[in-house]
């Protein structure tokens, strides 16, 4: 069964977060959808990705080319299921994520910007929605250049 994890951002953007978040999951060997709510910013995230400037390479494809299927990491925005299987799903920019699907997935991700009310209160209504419904969660917030966690809800 899997987790939720939820993720304040509160020093830095999405763009310099998300490889970082996205390069552990592939560690642990897992195939990622990153989910998001609008075609263009999961376009700009794609170039974001490309550009990271880091020394990690992640490969990754933006949904609807012909290779979706055999992508580690796939960026969606349609809401349809993501063609490559994914072990883990990463939600982006308010993209939202029911019960049923955290639990098909080793790992879920919520990233949300401290730096914005609206995601800020989806995000505390994905943790409501989630917990209530026996969902193990656990939320995070960047403190000093790491990731601190903060609370935890265990599933019976």
């Amino acid at each position: 069964m899997g987790a939720a994890y939820f993720y304040h951002l509160t020093e830095s953007s999405l763009e310099k977060a998300l490889p970082l978040l996205l390069s552990k999951a592939r560690e642990q060997g897992w195939r990622v959808e990153v989910r998001g709510t609008n075609a263009d910013r999961m376009a700009a995230l794609d170039v974001a990705l490309w550009d990271c400037g880091d020394t990690s390479f992640l490969a990754h494809g933006l949904a609807g080319g012909p290779h979706d299927a055999h992508q580690p990491i796939l960026l969606t925005s349609d809401g349809r299921p993501a063609q490559n299987e994914p072990n883990c799903i990463v939600c982006v920019d308010g993209a939202t994520i029911c019960a049923e699907d955290v639990i098909r997935v080793e790992r879920t991700m919520i990233i949300f910007s401290g730096f914005d009310d609206g995601l800020v209160q989806l995000a505390r209504e994905a943790w409501k929605g989630l917990t209530s419904q026996n969902v193990s969660a656990q939320y995070w917030a960047q403190e000093d250049g790491r990731w601190t966690k903060k609370a935890e809800s265990q599933s019976d």
